[in-house]
């Protein structure tokens, strides 16, 4: 397959994703600025007032980016899964498969459609967050980067659960029990300084922490995890979850059976 058919073949994929999650709009930007506007109010300017500071920033200004990065994480992640597991409900998938696309370029391309969703709606839930409190950029570089790389491995992660999904309920099973907890538990509430010495080390575990802390950084240049290790963790993520779905697409698992 030569480049220029797989640049169109790519662009076409990216494309389709991108008006398919536009002619649901209300679907999927609505949720998220509604959900986030309720956090701020709720845990930003009532609970926050009684908290005080975190960290020396008044606490919704600590929240605001990890409600951020929650954003671009689910919406990532449900942009690719939905849409992957429809394409093999509806058996269009097969069409694809069978065509002289190459596997990588149907990763790269449902990838990219989940990364354009998540970004966008980080960017509104960013919008948003400007009505609640005053936003200050520590690192633009590190804030752009960190948004990027954790929408395309939670991208990823949802391409995964498409390829494994058998039902519509299979969709929804990570995002529920794996997904929502590692992410509230992640950090976005609070410092893991604050932690019992047990706890602190058993949040370790939890990649999410490390994502949200590097995002905070690039906001406030505060962090309770070190930057190199929060990109190497978030870089060795994505080549495990890239190559894992490469090898099943290659294989046409979950597809040609």
């Amino acid at each position: 397959m030569d480049s220029k058919l797989t640049f169109i073949t790519f662009t076409t994929l990216v494309r389709k994703e991108i008006t398919r999650y536009l002619r649901i709009w209300q679907q999927t930007f609505f949720p998220p600025i509604i959900t986030t506007s309720l956090y701020f109010v709720i845990f930003g300017n009532l609970i926050g007032q009684r908290i005080g500071k975190m960290d020396g920033f008044d606490y919704i200004e600590f929240i605001v980016p990890g409600l951020i990065l929650m954003a671009i994480i689910t919406n990532s992640y449900a942009n690719v899964a939905s849409s992957f597991f429809g394409a093999k409900f509806q058996n269009f998938i097969e069409e694809i498969m069978v065509s002289p696309t190459s596997h990588r370029t149907i990763l790269l391309g449902y990838v990219t459609g989940g990364v354009t969703r998540g970004l966008l709606v980080g960017v509104l839930v960013t919008i948003v967050a400007l009505f609640f409190t005053r936003l200050s950029v520590h690192n633009i570089a590190v804030l752009f980067s960190v948004a990027l790389l954790t929408s395309i491995l939670f991208a990823l992660g949802g391409l995964l659960n498409g390829l494994y999904a058998k039902s519509f309920d299979d969709v929804s099973i990570i995002p529920t029990f794996v997904l929502t907890p590692l992410t509230y538990l992640g950090g976005i509430f609070y410092s893991i300084e604050l932690l019992p010495e047990f706890w602190q080390k058993a949040s370790l575990i939890n990649p999410i922490l490390y994502m949200i802390n590097a995002f905070r950084y690039g906001f406030l240049g505060i962090s309770d995890i070190s930057l190199g290790l929060s990109f190497g963790i978030i870089v060795l993520f994505i080549i495990i979850l890239g190559s894992w779905a490469n090898y099943l697409l290659k294989n046409g698992y979950g597809i040609r059976t």
